[in-house]
């Protein structure tokens, strides 16, 4: 049964698939159908999974590049009488992604929010692991440059299990940063979890690091480290 969209005052915070056009909740698609329009980080990206479904909404452009432009307009659009989804280009929204000034002001506003679950790239990677997810730290993306090192060594004295997101072009760098803090601990690194590429390589970061460095590897990576002393 369909379920009843609240016309005002709300925005939906919709995940959608990391991958696999697949997975998304029937519950998903029903709200994307019946939004007056769709908050996303870009509208190429989007539109793959609204054509897929044949879903033609209204879309505007939320990110990490103009939110603090735009939120003023969407409120605008929402306290008028209408409803919003507001997804990322995958996953859940707000995880590492764009959005949390916005929500911040629909909270001021005494806007409703509404979260739509589903997939997750860190609860997917974590739950392939092997490793305790009882008590994990979620770190998503290290610093670039300023306090990269200083985290390192924090994480290198966790003892829960640690999750990372990496992107192609710096996973190299970070196994060989946790091959030099972190040398034994075991680790799971997952790149496009979900698509047709989907591969995951366990062990230590120098082992693993024989492998990526023989290939060529462009995707999204999750990197999920062992508690310090986990055997």
């Amino acid at each position: 049964m369909d379920e009843p969209i609240n016309s005002r005052n709300i925005i939906y915070i919709v995940a959608t698939p990391i991958g696999n056009l697949e997975d998304i909740t029937l519950r998903a698609l029903n709200i994307l159908r019946n939004v007056d329009f769709i908050i996303c980080e870009d509208t190429r990206v989007t539109k793959i999974l609204l054509d897929h479904y044949n879903i033609h909404k209204k879309l505007i452009v939320a990110n990490a590049f103009n939110e603090a432009n735009q939120i003023n307009k969407i409120i605008t659009e929402i306290k008028s009488g209408k409803s919003c989804a507001l997804v990322s280009d995958a996953g859940t929204p707000l995880i590492s992604d764009p959005g949390t000034k916005l929500i911040n002001e629909a909270i001021k506003n005494n806007i409703s929010i509404i979260p739509v679950p589903g997939p997750s790239a860190l609860i997917a990677a974590l739950s392939i692991s092997g490793f305790p997810s009882s008590s994990f730290v979620f770190e998503g993306f290290l610093p670039q440059k300023k306090g990269r090192q200083k985290k390192l060594m924090e994480l290198a004295e966790e003892e829960r299990t640690i999750v990372l997101y990496e992107s192609t072009y710096r996973i190299v760098k970070l196994l060989e940063e946790i091959k030099q803090y972190m040398p034994l601990r075991k680790i799971a690194v997952a790149r496009e979890l979900t698509k047709k590429f989907e591969e995951v390589w366990r062990g230590t970061a120098d082992e693993i690091l024989d492998s990526i460095k023989t290939k060529t590897v462009k995707g999204e990576f999750v990197v999920v480290l062992a508690p310090k002393d986990f055997k």
